[in-house]
């Protein structure tokens, strides 16, 4: 019997615990449903696609017919195209793992029976590298993967390596434009023929150091190394161009290996370089990608960091160029989540957010100094990155907010944004005027992550690492070079760590506290010396926690960022 007392207690507990399940309840049933919310929306793109615009390149919706968009990316456009290319089923390629996630085994099958039978790449056509590469041997190869990974058992007849053999022609095709002075790659690139004759020799820092993820595993598995090879080659070169600030620009000539543009920031012709850096260390092992992003991280926070935005500045100064936010910058916060940097990333989604609000969706560029659009770029095309992120700090914090962004996003793109045809893309978020185009990455990533958002069971079984086009490829054991051994976790209480160093550094997640009770704030922390902050030298000084900037000893004798104000 419980004493008369303890009735209400007993009540209030009875009503939390009720309440709790009840909320829980309700979390479950409104992800189910948005689930389905999400997986119709990709249906009703993708069976569009198929219907009035397979197998050439992309859609557009509101005439219901096609573009070949592989070969007119870009300004540079062919003034014609070749009689016989009748495009690359590219919104096919990069639907397959989509299909996948989604639970549409016999679909993808379809388009891997297809795409076997049908595709060449011997065409006399010019193409951009870099989005070659994101798209179609990105997606061949991580449909490779999932096709011969034989505990899911997705096709059910045999299956001989098609797709990889066709993601190893297309490589083949690739490498005529890595044969230049400095073994930084060309833009564009003649699958048939090779580089052309007067071909430009400006490209962007994307274009070259955002092939290692889907190059080097192409080498891993055909056993070849040449993929590989001129992939890292480029990189490495890339990398020995950083300025004294340990900064890159947007564009540069890869005959000369100058730099064109000396504007840098996070955004487009940069963001993937970042993002690469990681993923290769993540998927392949090599310590040299973990110490070159590490430096480049930390110099992006030093240099291009203002409170939870991040303008652009000029390399070899650091001094700002453009204060703006793009929707390409949406990427960084689920970069961060990766790091383990989570009030870093959060503080920045959530104006992305407040951007997103405002508008209904997130415009390409706005003028932060202004608070105000760009004048011409207020369009925007479906872009994913946003969704990437929210998905991201989701897995990280759990936290139920971010399903309710998800939600957001998700009403807003089938108001503003779904037609009849598919999904077209909004020319001006201010009229919701539409663009006569689906972009194959609505496929291949916004419905993906908004998904994966709702329901993560495709990553339950297996570690993967999506690609900057959202291909998931399997971090593998046998893919990776001997680990030392701090990165066992068995070991780590026995770990001898520096005593003054971050968490990047100790490659620790910044929410942890050390052996020592020292507790890392964010991703390049480094706590002062003495606790109340007193100092005799800039030795007894350490990193600054949010904008990762070295701090001094003041006359006074107190450590700051006293260099800065």
């Amino acid at each position: 019997m419980i004493p008369p007392r303890y009735y209400s207690a007993c009540l209030l507990l009875f009503l939390l615990l009720l309440s709790t399940s009840l909320s829980q309840s309700h979390r479950a049933a409104k992800k189910k449903r948005m689930r389905e919310k999400v997986r119709n929306m990709f249906h009703h793109a993708y069976d569009n696609y198929m219907t009035h615009a397979f197998p050439h390149d992309e859609l557009k919706p509101l005439t219901k017919t096609f573009t070949d968009s592989l070969v007119e990316l870009g300004n540079l456009k062919l003034e014609r195209l070749p009689q016989d290319y009748n495009g690359s089923a590219l919104s096919l390629i990069e639907s397959l793992s989509s299909l996948v996630i989604m639970g549409n085994d016999t679909e993808f099958e379809k388009g891997v029976r297809w795409l076997s039978e049908n595709l060449t790449f011997d065409v006399d056509a010019r193409i951009n590298l870099f989005e070659c590469n994101i798209r179609v041997l990105g997606g061949l190869v991580s449909a490779h993967l999932l096709a011969s990974d034989s505990s899911k058992n997705l096709l059910k007849g045999s299956y001989k390596n098609q797709l990889l053999g066709l993601a190893e022609d297309l490589g083949k095709r690739f490498l005529p434009a890595f044969d230049t002075p400095t073994g930084l790659p060309y833009a564009w690139v003649n699958l048939k023929y090779g580089v052309m004759e007067n071909e430009t020799t400006e490209t962007s820092t994307s274009g070259c150091g955002s092939l290692i993820l889907e190059m080097g595993a192409l080498s891993i598995m055909t056993g070849d190394p040449r993929y590989e090879s001129v992939a890292l080659r480029a990189l490495r070169k890339l990398w020995s161009m950083q300025s004294s600030l340990k900064l890159f620009g947007t564009t540069l000539d890869v005959s000369t290996g100058k730099w064109i543009e000396h504007s840098a920031g996070i955004g487009a012709g940069v963001d993937s370089f970042y993002e690469y850096l990681l993923k290769a260390h993540i998927l392949f092992g090599k310590e040299d990608y973990w110490r070159m992003f590490h430096s480049a991280y930390v110099a992006v926070q030093k240099h291009f960091r203002h409170g939870p935005w991040y303008h652009e500045a000029d390399m070899r100064t650091g001094r700002a160029t453009y204060w703006q936010l793009t929707s390409l910058q949406a990427f960084w916060p689920g970069l961060q989540v990766l790091i383990g940097d989570i009030p870093a990333a959060n503080s920045s989604h959530r104006e992305f957010f407040h951007v997103w609000k405002q508008f209904g969706v997130l415009p390409e560029r706005y003028l932060l100094d202004h608070q105000m659009l760009h004048p011409t770029e207020k369009y925007y095309p479906l872009r994913p990155e946003f969704a990437e992120s929210t998905f991201y700090l989701y897995q990280a914090t759990k936290d139920p907010w971010y399903i309710e962004v998800g939600e957001l996003i998700v009403n807003s793109l089938n108001l503003y944004t779904r037609v009849e045809g598919g999904f077209a893309s909004i020319k001006d978020v201010t009229t919701m005027q539409l663009e006569d185009h689906q972009h194959s990455f609505f496929l291949a990533e916004t419905c993906k992550y908004l998904y994966l958002l709702f329901d993560d069971s495709f990553m339950l079984e297996s570690n993967y690492v999506f690609t900057t086009e959202g291909h998931p490829l399997p971090v593998l054991s046998t893919w990776h070079e001997e680990l030392p051994e701090a990165y066992i976790p068995t070991n780590w209480t026995n770990l001898k760590r520096p005593r003054r160093a971050s968490a990047m550094s100790l490659q620790v997640c910044p929410a942890m506290t050390l052996d020592s009770g020292q507790h890392i704030e964010s991703a390049c922390h480094i706590p002062d010396v003495r606790s109340d902050y007193k100092c005799l030298t800039d030795e007894d000084c350490g990193v600054d926690s949010i904008t990762c900037r070295r701090r001094s000893c003041s006359m006074a004798g107190y450590c700051g960022l006293w260099l800065f104000l």
